[in-house]
């Protein structure tokens, strides 16, 4: 069994960007498929400098500690998700396969985080200049024109500060559920989290497509059912740990596995059905991961559709602006017409 992965070590090097992880564990794996071992590993970053020595010092320093793969990963900054992955694979033993997928995933994850960066980063500078214009025209043209009176000139008036202050709003918000975040339990965090609309989905498929994969591998191995559970209370992810306790109370108490997956709301149904299907057929191992592929096609399509929605809804804000900004100028010409004639 393996030990809590976690180091004892605080002092971690700076968190490598997503794009360098998957660099990392590409490199791994095919070293790893060429038959070199962690150290031999190590001594060829150290030679080649493709990564800072600072890395390296960490990584020479885990295997020195008698530690392995999950722990170097950790050192870099790999997200708990991934170090457990890694410290499962040591126990299911397919650690190439492994690093295939959580390649694969990282590079889902770089392209989504990049597709989000080309649609936001235009609307984003042109709303500010938007901003930047309505803070000219409140000090310099409104106060020239005779229309306060009319919707557009108050909005434009008072536009920017709503603008800043609903933006601090936001981030107040966001600090204090992080705040509030930690002090829950993890399994009903997540299962708060999974009925947010719009967002509990993508929790719910992500989620159900990790858990699918990491169960599907160890049954795939033959790892028994306690064996297991008990293997997750000893990870790393805070999820996983209270994942296990909880299904081994369960177990104990005589419930089955399909039916204890069935009482976490951030998991989909459809997982549920999934495990008492492949324990009638005696192939769960395989059924789980054919699932867990399908689902997580399912989630970064979904991620990829909701990046898609992004720069629409703030071109729409955009062009609302844009209009108020030519109604606060033409409404005043247009009542002075009036008054005239």
């Amino acid at each position: 069994m393996q030990k809590d992965i976690s180091l004892g070590n605080k002092h971690r090097a700076k968190k490598l960007a997503i794009k360098r992880q998957k660099k990392v564990i590409q490199l791994f794996n095919n070293l790893m498929t060429s038959g070199f071992n962690l150290t031999e590993i190590l001594t060829f970053l150290e030679r080649s400098q493709l990564l800072e020595d600072s890395y390296t010092q960490r990584m020479r320093q885990v295997l020195l500690n008698g530690q392995g793969l999950p722990e170097m990963m950790s050192q870099l900054g790999f997200s708990d998700s991934v170090v457990t992955q890694l410290s499962l694979a040591d126990v299911h033993g397919n650690t190439h396969q492994s690093l295939q997928k959580i390649e694969s995933y990282l590079a889902h994850l770089t392209l989504v985080r990049k597709k989000v960066i080309e649609v936001t980063t235009y609307p984003f500078c042109l709303l500010t200049f938007l901003v930047l214009i309505m803070l000219g025209l409140k000090n310099y043209l409104l106060p020239q024109l005779d229309g306060k009176g009319n919707a557009a000139s108050l909005i434009i008036n008072h536009f920017p500060m709503i603008f800043l202050a609903g933006t601090a709003l936001l981030l107040i918000s966001i600090l204090l559920l992080t705040l509030i975040a930690r002090h829950l339990s993890p399994i009903l965090l997540y299962s708060r989290l999974a009925k947010l609309p719009f967002l509990g989905h993508l929790v719910r498929l992500y989620l159900t497509a990790y858990y699918a994969r990491e169960w599907g591998n160890l049954m795939g191995q033959g790892v028994e059912l306690v064996a297991i559970v008990r293997l997750m209370q000893e990870q790393k992810s805070k999820l996983f740990q209270a994942i296990g306790r909880d299904m081994e109370e369960g177990l104990l108490a005589g419930r089955t596995f399909h039916e204890k997956v069935l009482d976490y709301p951030f998991f989909l149904r459809e997982l549920s059905l999934m495990i008492e299907y492949g324990e009638v057929k005696s192939k769960l191992g395989s059924e789980l991961e054919i699932y867990a592929e399908e689902t997580w096609e399912k989630f970064f399509t979904r991620m990829t559709q909701a990046t898609q929605l992004i720069q629409p809804l703030v071109f729409l804000l955009v062009a609302v602006m844009i209009v108020l900004i030519y109604a606060a100028m033409l409404l005043p010409m247009y009542q002075s017409m009036e008054v005239l004639s």
